[in-house]
């Protein structure tokens, strides 16, 4: 990719200036995956909660963490990221909300519900993030165009 983007004038940020938004998106994706296979692994009797709620805790925490860190890069292509974001949140919510109408409809129970619902939140946001941090960081900022 970086040699695709030298070849198109494109250079990418160096990875001293940017946050690693993409390492602690991807843990936040592990973390959500692996919540979300312990919790389906009982269905359709209830799981034990805890640890997919903690575990969801943890996602959360570091999907905040990841906004604080995106939010305080300057000199960034926002335009480009807003616009990847943009799509593939609607793509994502779509799915997230396909995913939300299953669950309803077989009938899952609602303490379970209401925490595959909060997983389902965390994954249609973080990948939306990830793909377009991942777009963004190869492009030029406005200023240097």
């Amino acid at each position: 990719m970086v040699a695709r983007a030298r070849e198109t004038g494109a250079e990418p940020q160096s990875r001293h200036t940017l946050p690693p938004v993409a390492e602690v998106a991807m843990v936040t994706l592990l973390l959500v995956i692996v919540a979300g296979i312990i919790t389906a692994a009982y269905l359709p009797d209830t799981a034990p909660l805890w640890l997919p709620a903690a575990l969801l805790a943890c996602a959360v925490a570091l999907l905040v963490v990841n906004a604080v860190m995106l939010g305080k890069v300057r000199s960034f292509a926002w335009d480009k990221f807003f616009l990847v974001a943009k799509w593939a949140l609607v793509a994502y919510a779509v799915i997230a909300g396909m995913l939300e109408y299953v669950f309803i409809v077989d009938g899952t129970p609602a303490k379970v519900l209401t925490l595959l619902t909060g997983m389902l939140l965390v994954f249609a946001i973080n990948i939306p993030l990830l793909f377009a941090f991942s777009v963004a960081r190869y492009q030029a900022p406005p200023g240097e165009r």
